[in-house]
């Protein structure tokens, strides 16, 4: 600690401090869902307005933080929360190695966009294949509160590697959870713990990279007085292989994933269900120039890998929740637009099926979700400095 003391006050630069930011302002209609809003109608709730900023302190040690604020309809919670705010400590750096801890609240760095999915242009689409990134877990999944390790190693021979390990919590506020669990739930919902691991590997000189990811969380629910829903402890984990090819003109990217999920209470104090689901994406990007750029994605999902078509659920709940809520199939076309080089347009249309990927998630809301097949198109514009 002595030595990081000497470093900090002998460390001097023009540049220490950066600051930048970013507005996105977009249009959205959803039909046959309440993805973004209940009555079908054409949505300004597109709107991410960030601020972020680095602070050099040392040579070993920098601090980072960055507020947003959102509006993004049934997506996730309205209004400001900060993504993240660290202390980034270079504890080993070497020619070929290099150890970073990042304390306080980290980003999460293990999935392949998650560390660029809270920044407007700097994700491949509007709206991230939900398969993966879940907007309803959104402020939980961009980072936790606890500890970060990064390791990175770049080998002559058999090119770089990376080892990302997390361990924390998000908190999680009254919206969050009515967007998770449903407006009849009235009790305190908290996440007791989030421990994540992923490894990367990117051959020497090639334009792939691989990687691998593990995340194991528990969340714990306290019944409300008056509540519909009783005491409840709920796991998921979270396990994704993925890859990347980035050439001079073509971009191909995905993922692959399975979940467990379970439930002990919530519907009553003896319910228990333990569900594990599968899915994946595939998503290719053309640059056509330096300033266009087109998009393409299939995405496929479900909820139960025994249940595929939701069948066995909508008998198990007498009908109340349609066979539709087990699934999730979305085919993206997109194109992106440079106008200069900090201010673009984004387009994009989708054709879904299915409501397996909507808020609320434990108590789904087959009354307003009553299409199997829905379509959706967005188009936002971004500035950035």
């Amino acid at each position: 600690l002595s030595a990081l003391a000497e470093d900090t006050k002998s460390y001097s630069s023009a540049d220490d401090f950066q600051l930048h930011g970013f507005i996105a302002q977009g249009l959205i209609d959803v039909n046959g869902s309440d993805f973004v809003n209940d009555d079908g109608s054409v949505s300004t709730e597109l709107t991410e307005i960030g601020l972020n900023a680095t602070y050099q302190l040392s040579n070993k040690l920098r601090i980072a933080a960055q507020l947003v604020y959102l509006d993004g309809g049934n997506r996730y919670a309205k209004g400001v929360r900060v993504d993240y705010a660290l202390l980034d400590w270079s504890v080993f750096n070497s020619e070929y190695w290099q150890a970073n801890v990042y304390l306080g609240r980290f980003k999460n760095n293990h999935w392949l966009y998650s560390s660029s999915r809270d920044v407007p242009f700097a994700r491949p689409s509007i709206i991230l294949p939900q398969s993966v990134y879940f907007d309803g877990f959104r402020d939980i999944a961009v980072g936790s509160d606890g500890a970060a390790l990064k390791l990175s190693h770049s080998n002559d021979n058999y090119g770089n590697f990376d080892l990302n390990l997390s361990y924390g919590t998000s908190p999680i506020s009254d919206e969050q959870a009515t967007n998770l669990l449903g407006e009849f739930a009235r009790g305190k919902a908290k996440q007791d713990h989030d421990a994540q691991a992923s490894f990367y590997w990117q051959p020497e000189l090639s334009p792939w990279r691989f990687g691998i990811s593990l995340l194991d969380s528990d969340f714990s629910y306290k019944q409300g007085t008056p509540d519909f829903f009783s005491d409840s402890d709920f796991t998921f984990q979270f396990y994704t292989a993925n890859a990347l090819y980035e050439g001079e003109n073509w971009e191909f990217s995905g993922e692959v994933y399975q979940q467990r999920f379970i439930i002990d209470g919530f519907y009553s104090p003896t319910f228990y269900d333990d569900s594990v689901g599968q899915g994946y994406y595939v998503q290719t990007r053309y640059k056509i120039n330096s300033d266009l750029t087109l998009l393409a994605r299939y995405e496929d999902f479900y909820l139960d890998k025994e249940d595929k078509d939701g069948k066995k659920r909508e008998e198990n709940t007498g009908g109340l929740i349609p066979h539709y809520f087990g699934f999730h199939k979305d085919v993206t076309l997109g194109v992106s637009y440079d106008f200069t080089s900090n201010l673009r347009l984004r387009m994009e249309y989708h054709w879904v099926c299915g409501a397996g990927r909507l808020t609320p998630v434990v108590a789904p809301n087959p009354s307003v979700n009553s299409s199997e097949n829905w379509q959706m198109w967005a188009a936002q514009i971004m500035y950035w400095f």
